[in-house]
């Protein structure tokens, strides 16, 4: 069972909330029902900066922490919306709402007991409120509680007896207490109250195949099908359901609508590795058991099975190392010895043969000595078949694909870019109190013949008007050829024109002509580092942080290239920018990246922790931060600093954050 399904849609129950007080100013009102349409729309990260905009105004707003936490929420920023569930409960403590969406955010990052204090406190304050017991329910349902969840969503049902999702949750209670009938029943009722909507026919439909009745499963799984042509849930179903009825082909093609979705779901490439097997393709069958082990090298059927599939191709080392790993991992794998005692027979290691299938008899022998025993592993039991596909819920499921669709695929998670002074005019869309003011950024600014700012992406701009710039500047060397801003201006108008080499030897000459200017420290050093990048994704050889869906991280580098890229240079100029300007906040964000570019990740950690400490706003040091720390394994730390990047405006945070900070 996918356990977002578990979940009761959300529906925000807004209208409930007034601002509770005398507003000072009418432009607080504005913002605070803004801010509710925008999560009415489901436009979470505009109703984000809205309320960003109100808390500025009204700190003390805990309506507003609220709210941006629901936004946070929906756009799977748990950490983030408890903080503001948080901070919201500091101003009130008698914010039940506060409490029943703190508690829903607790569920969803699996800290069942929190969740249910504070479901708790949310009763005690308001009894009467019957959704609290729907949210209750789901988080009994979630720590496998199930007799009390049942309880929960009965009182519900009594009060709200045509929620669908209700019976859809109890339907589940009463599967896992082994109740059949009456989950049956739950989930007719669910079907009745919605029928438009899948997740009815899909529950029923694993009712019906837990009772073999094979064609009502096949009619609610087509059903589904026909109302969510994308639902790969359902697909997935059916061909379990294909697979008893022995349609090999259906079964395939309804997994590789799965994978076409999700091409590393571990489960479904297992699944469609026993296909493959069965009809004889085992080339991919192989290459499908390689995917499954790569994803997950902790899966002992996956290495008996492709030990199985092994033997069938006469490749019997091979077998032989893969029945060596299922042993391994489950030391009382009775089926396991059995088989290694057949390989060792056809490689001539007669003895060896022997010994494992003495031990496969007296494992056989202990397992049927305790059967009662139901903490003892059926790995033992040689009755049972284990190259059977599996289901979501199936037991080994549970132990080796955490019971859910696996989804594993590599992202390439780019740092934000360095910044650097760049011709184009400013654009601010910070509040005044979040700006950054630096007195000789300023100052420098103002004094130039043509606008710069200080931006990180560059600005969008017509090579006509670039083209007008540089004459101009070129017009204004000719007689005043010595004059080191102009120099760098040129040198930026270059660069902007793709022109690097030309950008980089106007840079070198304004340095040399003012050796005590940081801002062209800051703009060399950038150039020698998007130049390194250039060329190296030229040999497809750019270095990046890597991370796949389970949080797993590396650098990742093309093989075939060797070469090495060295940062050395844009480090120097930085690190004298640093000595220049030992309190500009850009500068220690610069070296941050580029610390992580050459490798050196507590080093950058150090840099960004300094550019937020002289700039606590400045979102891209908390998103790269944000990555290292991830990457590095301090997931918490990590994702409350994705999660303040999304604050603060960085729009990736929160794909970053569905990604790698949601544990469903």
């Amino acid at each position: 069972m996918k356990r977002k399904h578990l979940f009761c849609t959300l529906f925000l129950f807004l209208t409930f909330l007034s601002v509770g007080r005398v507003w000072a100013q009418y432009d607080k009102q504005q913002f605070f029902y803004r801010g509710q349409q925008l999560i009415f729309d489901g436009r979470f990260q505009q109703a984000i900066d809205n309320f960003n905009k109100l808390i500025q105004l009204d700190p003390e707003l805990y309506e507003a922490y609220f709210l941006r936490g629901i936004g946070k929420y929906n756009l799977g920023d748990f950490l983030g919306a408890k903080s503001d569930f948080d901070k919201a409960l500091s101003i009130n403590p008698v914010f039940t709402m506060a409490y029943h969406y703190r508690a829903i955010t607790y569920s969803r990052l699996g800290q069942y007991d929190n969740a249910l204090e504070d479901l708790q406190e949310a009763v005690d304050l308001r009894p009467s409120y019957n959704g609290l017991y729907f949210s209750r329910g789901v988080t009994y349902l979630l720590s496998q509680q199930f007799e009390l969840a049942e309880a929960d969503f009965n009182r519900f049902i009594r009060h709200e007896p045509r929620v669908s999702e209700a019976y859809l949750n109890r339907g589940a209670c009463y599967l896992f207490l082994k109740d059949t009938v009456k989950a049956l029943q739950d989930y007719n009722t669910a079907v009745l109250l919605n029928k438009f909507d899948p997740e009815g026919y899909i529950r029923r439909s694993r009712v019906y195949a837990m009772k073999e009745n094979y064609e009502e499963a096949l009619s609610d799984l087509n059903q589904a099908i026909s109302l969510d042509a994308a639902n790969s849930f359902a697909y997935f179903n059916r061909a379990l359901i294909r697979n008893n009825r022995n349609d090999l082909n259906g079964a395939l093609s309804d997994l590789e609508k799965v994978l076409a979705e999700d091409p590393g779901n571990a489960l479904t490439l297992y699944n469609r590795a026993l296909i493959r097997t069965q009809i004889g393709d085992y080339n991919n069958a192989l290459d499908d058991y390689d995917r499954v082990i790569a994803i997950n090298p902790g899966n002992v059927l996956a290495y008996y099975n492709r030990g199985a599939l092994f033997i069938q191709m006469e490749r019997y080392n091979d077998a032989l190392r893969d029945y060596d790993k299922a042993i391994e991992l489950y030391p009382d794998f009775a089926n396991a010895y059995m088989n290694r005692s057949y390989v060792k027979n056809k490689l001539g290691r007669f003895a060896a043969a022997q010994s494992d299938y003495n031990i496969a008899q007296g494992k056989v022998q202990s397992y049927k000595a305790r059967l009662g025993d139901t903490t003892y592993s059926a790995f033992a039991d040689t009755t049972q078949k284990f190259d059977r596909l599996l289901a979501l819920d199936a037991d080994f499921a549970k132990k080796d694909f955490n019971n859910e669709l696996l989804q594993y695929r590599d992202v390439d998670i780019r740092l934000k870019p360095l910044f650097k002074l760049l011709a184009g005019a400013g654009e601010n869309r910070q509040a005044l109190e979040q700006q950054y003011f630096y007195d000789d950024l300023e100052k420098y600014l103002s004094g130039q013949v043509i606008p710069l700012n200080l931006y990180s992406v560059s600005p969008e701009g017509n090579l006509q008007d670039l083209t007008f710039r540089k004459e101009q500047v070129e017009n204004m060397l000719k007689s005043d050829k010595d004059n080191p801003d102009l120099i760098f201006i040129k040198g930026i108008l270059d660069f902007q024109s793709k022109q690097f080499n030309a950008s980089l030897a106007s840079y070198s000459q304004a340095i040399t002509k003012d050796p005590d200017n940081v801002f062209y420290y800051i703009n060399r050093a950038a150039l020698q580092s998007e130049m390194i990048d250039f060329i190296s994704s030229m040999d497809d050889n750019v270095q990046m942080l890597t991370l796949d869906e389970s949080g797993t991280t590396r650098t990742r580098v093309q093989e075939q290239s060797r070469r090495e890229y060295d940062y050395s240079g844009a480090i120097e100029d930085l690190q004298k920018a640093a000595m220049l300007a030992p309190d500009f906040a850009y500068v220690y964000y610069n070296l941050g990246n580029l610390h992580c570019l050459s490798g050196n990740l507590p080093e950058s950690i150090t840099d960004y922790s300094r550019s937020i400490e002289l700039y606590p706003y400045l979102a891209e040091a908390y998103y790269n931060r944000g990555l290292i720390q991830i990457y590095l394994k301090e997931k918490e730390k990590g994702c409350m600093d994705i999660s303040t990047a999304g604050e603060l405006g960085v729009k990736d945070a929160y794909s970053v954050i569905k990604k790698f900070c949601v544990t469903d």
